[in-house]
Order: structure tokens, then sequence, then C-alpha cells
């Protein structure tokens, strides 16, 4: 099954390595960077500013060239 960020990763023709790559490369951990690529992160429905998977998702976003707002609408 495809989620948001991998057909967001195929519009800038971006592989699963390589997202991971640029998740590292922004201080995200391995494990969180595949969960993202998985999107796991969509069972959440309640982010605050401070909280550390809205903090992933910002770097996400930035790898991908998006707004955060792309990955979380559903």
């Amino acid at each position: 099954m495809v989620n948001i960020v991998q057909k967001l990763a195929a519009k800038i023709n971006m592989s699963f390595d390589e997202f991971i790559g640029e998740m590292r490369k922004r201080g995200c951990s391995e494990p969180t960077a595949i969960k993202i690529w998985n999107g796991t992160y969509e069972d959440y429905n309640k982010f605050n500013d401070n909280d550390l998977f809205l903090s992933n998702l910002r770097k996400a976003a930035d790898v991908l060239r998006v707004t955060t707002g792309m990955l979380l609408t559903k």
C-alpha cells in the first residue's frame, strides 16, 4: 500500500534509500524515518507543536519539498 510520503517521493523520483539518507542527515533516526516512509505516523490524529513526531514530519516535509500540512491530510 502506497502512502502520501511514498507518493510525494515518487513525484520527485526519490527512492527509499535516498529518503532515509536525507532524513538521517537531518538528525532523524533510521527506525523513525522508516516509520514515516511506511506511513505509521498517519495513525496519530493529535499533534502538539513540541511533539517529536511533528518535528520529524517537518524534516520529512523538507526532504520531500512540501509543507508539513501535506503530510497530515487524509
